[in-house]
């Protein structure tokens, strides 16, 4: 059930004037495309991904995706389908789908704001933190399940070792 707000806060700044001043800092390329949308690549372990914010104002939600540079062919969409639905049970925050437009495997996360006059750094470098993470972390297995002919299973277990124990 839906309650109307007394309390509407409008935003001081637009948040991706925030993640414009984290993407200089880090010497990152970027193009504004609009007020509402800052595009930028990021190197991470495996490649570099392509990083897009958005800002939706009327919903207070800043979108982040991160895409990972490979396309799936048809023929391996539904393996790919099939590991995107496991990956996804193991995540926290966030989702990998496969891109509508190009068939790109892509890391998104909303985050609501509502009621909080500006983002902090902090909230861009852990979505950022986050994104990358999450692709390293599941690009082998994607690439596994692509190419080395791996089940969803095999190809998170071949690809994602998890530490046991002390040293």
């Amino acid at each position: 059930m839906t309650q109307q707000s007394i309390d509407q806060t409008d935003y001081q700044i637009n948040p991706l004037d925030v993640v414009e001043e984290l993407v200089v800092a880090n010497d990152w390329p970027f193009q504004r495309l609009e007020d509402s949308e800052l595009e930028t690549q990021i190197s991470g372990r495996w490649c570099d991904y392509r990083v897009v914010f958005v800002w939706q104002e009327t919903s207070s939600a800043l979108h982040f995706c991160c895409r990972i540079d490979t396309k799936v062919a048809a023929c391996h969409r539904s393996i790919v389908s099939d590991l995107l639905a496991t990956v996804n049970g193991k995540l926290w925050l966030g989702h990998f789908d496969l891109s509508g437009d190009d068939q790109t495997i892509v890391f998104r996360h909303t985050s609501l704001l509502r009621g909080i006059s500006t983002v902090s750094v902090e909230i861009v470098e852990d979505l950022v933190d986050l994104g990358i993470a999450e692709c390293d972390r599941y690009y082998p297995a994607f690439q596994l399940a692509m190419w080395g002919g791996k089940t969803a299973e095999e190809a998170i277990d071949a690809s994602i070792l998890e530490p046991v124990g002390e040293a």
